[in-house]
């Protein structure tokens, strides 16, 4: 078998681990349920200078635990601009995990964490400051689904997203 038939079955085989592998999941705010976030605001607009809103707002007191929704590997823990402090985890069928607006973050890049794992804390941090402490929780798929996409606006990138609240059984 030539090297490069040798290097495609190995791709084929870790995507297809990947989704094998089950997903555990949990709500990530410690003690929260389905009350409390809307579950109309996924693709919620306007939505500030992003134009729709591509995850859920789970809402809690500050300093409430978020724990990961997943089992995964972290990706990055650290800042960006509108999300303050962030927690981004690989997580099984290759969807990635964006965990926002933290308060203080418990895990560290390149971590496993297993589903229910603390993560960090629920806060106001980048683009929520001054708002109510809020998780906001965005998953998305690595590899695209072109079915997905509908008119709206930025219906497109629908390709990518998934709806939090189906995650989650909302």
């Amino acid at each position: 078998m030539s090297k490069s038939k040798k290097i495609l079955l190995s791709i084929v085989a870790i995507l297809t681990v990947g989704f094998l592998v089950p997903e555990r999941i949990t709500i990530p705010v410690v003690g929260a349920s389905r009350n409390d976030w809307n579950q109309e605001s996924f693709w919620f607009e306007p939505w500030g200078s992003s134009g729709v809103h591509k995850g859920i707002d789970i809402f809690g007191k500050m300093g409430t635990g978020v724990v990961s929704t997943t089992d995964g590997i972290v990706l990055y823990a650290g800042q960006v601009a509108k999300g303050g402090n962030v927690v981004v985890v690989l997580g099984p069928k290759w969807r990635v995990h964006y965990f926002a607006h933290l308060d203080a973050i418990n895990t560290s890049m390149l971590s496993l964490v297993g589903s229910g794992e603390l993560i960090g804390t629920v806060g106001d941090s980048g683009n929520s400051k001054g708002k109510p402490p809020h998780l906001h929780y965005s998953i998305v798929r690595l590899i695209p689904v072109p079915w997905a996409m509908d008119g709206a606006t930025q219906g497109y990138k629908k390709a990518v997203f998934i709806d939090p609240n189906r995650y989650l059984g909302g």
